[in-house]
């Protein structure tokens, strides 16, 4: 399956999850639900998976985590902030640079429409 199609069936979730709880709650709350709806479709989710820093030839465990991975091709990056910024851009662009994936998605759940809060993000290798 192709990034595109992964990414569609992500939002689906994700307006699925914030259609149920709304804003305000915690991204613990937003990412446990989104793992358990990516889940039902079938998909292959891994939530709060490893990111290791390779730093002049040396792996480098420093606690790094991705809130979810789908199909081991797109990083999902939690958020309920009040507004995204661009830290939160950084963060995810790093992680794609780090981990090799092409696509981010960085959600923000605290909004009045999910879809407002959702900015995709590309690495170009």
């Amino acid at each position: 399956m192709h990034e595109n199609e992964i990414s569609e069936k992500i939002i689906g979730c994700a307006i699925e999850v914030h259609k149920a709880l709304g804003p305000g709650l915690l991204e613990s709350a937003y990412e446990e639900c989104l793992f358990y709806e990516i889940r039902q479709t079938g998909l292959k989710v891994e939530k709060q998976k490893p990111l290791p820093l390779i730093y002049k030839e040396v792996k480098l465990e420093v606690g790094y985590r991705l809130d979810l991975v789908v199909e081991n091709k797109v990083i999902i990056e939690v958020k309920s902030v009040e507004a995204l910024n661009d830290i939160h851009t950084a963060q995810v662009l790093t992680y794609l640079k780090i981990s090799g994936y092409k696509l981010g998605l960085l959600m923000n759940f605290n909004v009045l429409r999910v879809k407002d809060g959702i900015k995709r993000l590309v690495n170009n290798l």
